[in-house]
């Protein structure tokens, strides 16, 4: 057992915590709490922070740490505020208590999805404040509200709008994944998700259960989805609620001076890292179709996948090694020289 904080714990965990505890939980998360904590943490830092309403009620806030060259363009550091919702009968803890166990595990949902990238952003900022840093690029922590269900509302919206230009973003950093080995893994293009809603009208009449080897297992292409429908007679109908036609994929080789860059650290830290593409999809994509390099990137090693299960968890040790790693890659990526592409 362990209490809700000790004397002893490092104030970068209890902060963790406490921003486990805000219950941003979809379909109804409390936005305005998450807001008010950013806010505070802008205050606390030094830090410039815009909200943008890019809907009504959906609120993108923008955390800026401005570099010594505002001709170059900046860092792009993002994360979403929102978590899935729970099955608490399904949990060892209250999923909203960060419950810290003897042995260093924080249960919570969002520990891993991806609270603990936002502190870890906030927190190497903090730590590279505090020595006297500065950066030639500015960078800047956006904190989005919908990720969990497609990021319509917030991520889609905010890449359209003049606010999101004036932040004049060269590169970008986002979610990634755990890895349950030594290595660590860094996303660089993502699947191209498709969200469809089949309508069936008609009589009313028995509903048979769904079965293994169904006909949606078997549907792969757009046309086998139209052809299904149109042979199931009058009045059946599909339509698209998420589909994405816009893949794009950051290139991971040296003609890709931001690849470098965070490559590099990777090596003069001594870690091992494995490029993928993303299983499934991120706030990422928006980022790649306007032209911004991106790289999905959670400093999670030696740690299961637990993103939307049960017992999602993550070890305080793994959340502070994130920070160190951090803190080693933000001066190197706003640190890049001048590229054409900032002119």
């Amino acid at each position: 057992m362990t209490s809700k904080g000790s004397e002893d714990e490092h104030p970068s965990v209890t902060l963790f915590r406490r921003y486990l505890r805000i219950r941003t939980v979809q379909p109804k998360p409390d936005y305005g709490a998450a807001v008010a904590f950013l806010e505070e943490r802008a205050h606390q830092l030094g830090l410039s922070c815009q909200k943008v309403e890019v809907a009504p009620g959906y609120v993108v806030t923008v955390l800026t740490w401005p570099g010594t060259n505002p001709s170059l363009s900046s860092i792009l550091l993002n994360s979403h505020t929102d978590v899935v919702p729970v099955f608490e009968e399904h949990w060892s803890h209250d999923p909203f208590e960060a419950f810290k166990d003897s042995e260093g595990y924080i249960y919570g949902r969002g520990t891993q999805d991806m609270k603990c990238v936002s502190m870890q952003y906030l927190e190497a900022v903090r730590r590279l404040k505090v020595e006297g840093h500065s950066f030639p690029r500015t960078i800047h922590m956006t904190f989005v509200p919908d990720e969990e269900i497609g990021g319509h509302h917030g991520m889609e919206l905010f890449v359209e709008r003049p606010e999101f230009r004036a932040l004049r973003a060269g590169f970008a950093l986002d979610e990634g994944l755990a890895n349950p080995t030594d290595a660590f893994t860094v996303f660089y293009s993502e699947r191209s998700v498709w969200w469809v809603r089949v309508t069936s009208t008609g009589r009313p009449g028995h509903g048979s259960r769904f079965i293994e080897d169904t006909a949606a297992e078997k549907l792969a292409f757009e046309e086998q989805l139209h052809a299904w429908c149109q042979a199931a007679g009058e009045g059946v109908t599909l339509e698209f609620a998420q589909k994405w036609m816009k893949p794009r994929v950051t290139p991971i080789d040296d003609s890709n001076p931001w690849w470098s860059a965070f490559s590099r650290v990777f090596k003069d830290m001594n870690l091992t890292l494995e490029a993928e593409i993303f299983p499934a999809t991120t706030d990422s994509r928006y980022l790649r179709a306007v032209g911004i390099p991106a790289l999905g990137f959670s400093p999670m090693n030696c740690t299961p996948v637990l993103l939307h299960d049960h017992d999602e968890r993550l070890h305080e040790a793994v959340f502070l090694r994130g920070i160190d790693i951090y803190t080693q890659l933000l001066p190197a990526l706003a640190s890049v020289p001048a590229l054409p592409s900032d002119s």
